[in-house]
């Protein structure tokens, strides 16, 4: 569908991770292995924060909030992917496409944005370990939440608004496995110089840089905090208690950077979708997993939970 000339489309096509009729099974398997395996690490990690009374302190607080995102961000990117291989038509409307840029601007927006907050945590839990519960305590966390929350969902209203007053595209067919905003402004014939320029000031200035130089900052403080311990078995279980979310904030921040802050290019578009579904499969697996295996907390409060199910299953039996 070339050159189109008109107010709006009615739908577009989603090209997808390859065209080739030989590598749809597999890639659709593989889609919906990482969408369930996103889907049990995240729930698994947000019954355990909601369920042991262990686990109800600020860092899980942040993390089930963390866990809702990435069970969110998963649902709105993967489902496409596997509805289309349910169903086998590649197009989604102009509707849902416009609104599937929101939701996942939205949530890698709160991902940024809930990382530093645990960032913030993390900082007052090692250099001010004794005013830590006087600091982070229900309301200030609830506030912080919500400020993220809040923040995130506005963020991205005026990418939105100026994707909707697109008047023409030269092709409906989206070279991505999801309507992400950057393929979506490569199709556009219309002026797209001011949403160009709101995605460099708004979107990689405040909604990246912003957030990541407040994480960055926290880190400073505290791994000067941490070289001043003098024993190395002190220093080891302070940093300890912040290399999850120090692996989780490297992680995500490397794959965003690599993947929105280059010029457009088709070639670029090509190695986007590897990297998106990689931010949008993988790295929700790897929040739960890295939290689970690097946290005793974690790992304490899952044995516990399957120790107490167990019991519960045998008392029936009997």
């Amino acid at each position: 569908m070339e050159q189109l000339n008109q107010t709006k489309v009615a739908f577009f096509i989603i090209k997808g991770i390859s065209d080739a009729p030989k590598l749809q099974v597999p890639i659709f398997l593989l889609v919906l292995l990482i969408y369930l395996m996103s889907l049990g690490g995240n729930i698994t990690i947000l019954l355990l924060v909601c369920l042991d009374h262990h686990l109800h302190n600020p860092m899980y607080f942040f993390l089930a909030n963390l866990s809702i995102i990435d069970i969110c961000s998963a649902t709105v990117t993967l489902h496409t992917m596997l509805l289309n291989g349910i169903t086998g038509s590649r197009t989604i409307s102009y509707v849902r496409c416009i609104a599937q840029i929101y939701f996942f601007g939205w949530f890698t927006s709160e991902e940024m944005l809930f990382l530093t907050a645990m960032s913030y945590d993390r900082y007052v839990a090692i250099c001010n370990p004794l005013r830590y519960k006087m600091i982070i305590n229900q309301r200030v966390c609830t506030m912080l939440a919500t400020v993220c929350w809040v923040l995130g969902f506005l963020e991205i209203i005026p990418y939105a608004v100026l994707v909707t007053g697109f008047t023409c595209y030269k092709s409906n067919i989206v070279n991505h496995f999801f309507c992400d905003l950057v393929p979506v402004i490569k199709l556009s014939c219309s002026d797209t110089s001011v949403l160009e320029i709101l995605f460099i000031v708004e979107g990689a200035v405040i909604m990246a840089l912003g957030p990541l130089s407040l994480t960055v900052t926290s880190y400073i403080f505290i791994i000067t905090t941490i070289l001043k311990i003098r024993s190395s078995n002190g220093r080891w279980k302070a940093f300890y208690t912040c290399s999850s979310h120090l692996t989780v904030v490297i992680v995500l921040y490397t794959t965003l950077i690599y993947q929105y802050l280059k010029p457009i290019s088709p070639e670029s578009l090509e190695y986007n979708k590897l990297l998106s579904l990689f931010n949008s499969g993988a790295v929700p697996i790897l929040n739960p997993l890295i939290y689970s295996l690097k946290n005793k907390d974690v790992k304490a409060a899952f044995r516990r939970k399957v120790y107490s199910l167990i019991d519960k299953v045998k008392g029936e039996v009997r």
